[in-house]
């Protein structure tokens, strides 16, 4: 069994791999810094579905409340705990609200993604795994998007924060023979999931009989992926080392190759969504329908995301096997047991 470090351990995809692990059988230590982005009460809420777990199991488990940014707390965690492998999901999120508040990914995404990378090399980590977003293909016109399309031309400060961790990452690879691996990911749905993405948003809505706002006229597709895919995967990649990547002659450009241990997979379902169809399917599980209204692209939206995961299923066998209508039901039966309890 391994000792596991998880950031963001409150957080929607931190939580769901944290209860996995534990499950599993291994020693975790979790940080979260618990802001208020979005509701606290639901983080707290996952935790003590977490703790809960962990004491029905007698697993070990320690969760501790801080940001990244606190130096001395992460090198009391490495020193203390001597985690083996480190898989960093804490993060600033959504593509909207760097628009509003830009220093607080600076703060969170860029610089406790280097303190994360120096601890790392000061305590010989076994392996690294950390997230990374699909928001990186930035306005990308080629579907799908594969890790060989070039991702130079972010349009949101969030995204380029998530391109700028990939490229620290491939930095103290190189300079320190760190293993690390950036997973993308695409829209991740389900049980326990954020408030402040579209498909809680849109099923709060929906069952209040409130107003949603369709952006670019509902002319929107995404690559919905249900967690349960997301966490197989994310541990998988837990335990398979980062390898050199030596591009052959006609990859020259490939962005995702690497001389270093540093690999980046995207991590998708693989199918594009219409918006209009995910919303159906809300309207189907809950029971009502949607009052829409139609309005303008947002800044820093894309139109369309469809994930390429070749190599991924090369990578650990990557086989997504939750489909939209499974996912969203399993999605809307936690939902009405959470809010309407």
């Amino acid at each position: 069994m391994e000792k596991f470090f998880i950031t963001g351990g409150g957080g929607f995809i931190g939580a769901a791999v944290v209860t996995r692990l534990l499950q599993e059988g291994h020693e975790v230590i979790s940080l979260d810094n618990l802001n208020d982005y979005y509701s606290v009460k639901l983080k707290r809420d996952r935790l003590a579905r977490i703790h809960k777990i962990s004491k029905d199991l007698n697993s070990r488990y320690k969760f501790i409340e801080s940001s990244l940014e606190n130096k001395k707390i992460l090198e009391s965690i490495f020193s203390e705990q001597k985690p083996n492998i480190v898989i960093n999901l804490a993060a600033q999120a959504g593509v909207r609200y760097s628009i509003e508040n830009p220093f607080s990914y600076i703060d969170s995404n860029i610089v406790g993604f280097i303190n994360i990378l120096e601890a790392c090399r000061e305590h010989n980590i076994k392996n690294l795994v950390y997230a990374s977003s699909s928001s990186v293909y930035g306005g990308n016109s080629k579907i799908p998007f594969s890790e060989k399309d070039p991702v130079n031309n972010p349009i949101s400060l969030y995204a380029a924060t998530k391109r700028s961790n990939e490229l620290m990452a491939n930095t103290y690879s190189h300079l320190y023979k760190i293993p690390a691996t950036g997973l993308r990911f695409f829209t991740v749905y389900g049980p326990w999931g954020r408030p402040d993405m579209a498909p809680m948003i849109f099923a709060k809505a929906i069952l209040n009989g409130e107003i949603i706002n369709i952006f670019n006229r509902g002319n929107m597709k995404r690559d919905f992926t249900y967690i349960d895919d997301i966490v197989e995967a994310v541990i998988k990649c837990a335990f398979k080392v980062a390898t050199p990547n030596f591009p052959d002659k006609d990859q020259i450009g490939n962005p995702s190759n690497s001389h270093s241990p540093h690999r980046i997979f995207n991590i998708g379902r693989g199918q594009s969504i219409e918006l209009s169809y995910f919303i159906e399917l809300l309207e189907r599980y809950l029971g009502s329908k949607a009052k829409k209204i139609m309005m303008p692209m947002q800044s820093g939206e894309v139109k369309e995301t469809l994930s390429d995961c070749a190599d991924l299923q090369e990578w650990i066998n990557y086989k997504p096997s939750t489909s939209i209508e499974m996912g969203v039901s399993k999605f809307i039966d936690w939902f009405k047991d959470y809010y309407e309890r």
